[in-house]
């Protein structure tokens, strides 16, 4: 079960996909904070809720169909920047980092990139090739 997810979530940019998602939401959230708490109102219509439902979609989104993800986040980030107007200076700077770093991260995620070996790993495979004999000149 755990080695599936991890096939899953390396064939995607996950971390990419969730940061986005995670941003959006947390930006939804601030605009039910109340008005003692809120620092800028904004449109507070429909750009104030759509722009983060967008950054959602996206984040769900690029981890659904990683094909699309230079378009998702593309996308993402431009709505994440709208946020700054519409959404209590975007969810408090917390919602619109995370939102930028998420759709950086899916934009930069390359498909076919062999998989990172761990420390651990490296190890093991330099200890079984044995010690390494210095070509002398």
């Amino acid at each position: 079960m755990r080695s599936a997810f991890r096939h899953w979530r390396a064939a995607r940019p996950f971390w990419g996909g969730l940061l986005l998602a995670l941003g959006g939401a947390e930006i939804l959230l601030t605009e039910k904070a109340s008005l003692k708490v809120v620092m800028h109102i904004g449109m507070q219509g429909l750009a104030g809720y759509l722009l983060p439902a967008v950054m959602v979609l996206c984040g769900v989104l690029t981890l659904v169909s990683p094909g699309q993800r230079l378009f998702y986040s593309i996308l993402g980030v431009l709505a994440t920047l709208g946020t700054w107007l519409t959404s209590n200076l975007g969810g408090f700077f917390v919602g619109l980092l995370l939102g930028l770093v998420g759709s950086c991260l899916a934009f930069g995620w390359l498909p076919d990139q062999e998989p990172r070996v761990g420390r651990r790993k490296r190890r093991k495979l330099k200890q079984a090739a044995g010690p390494t004999q210095a070509v002398q000149p």
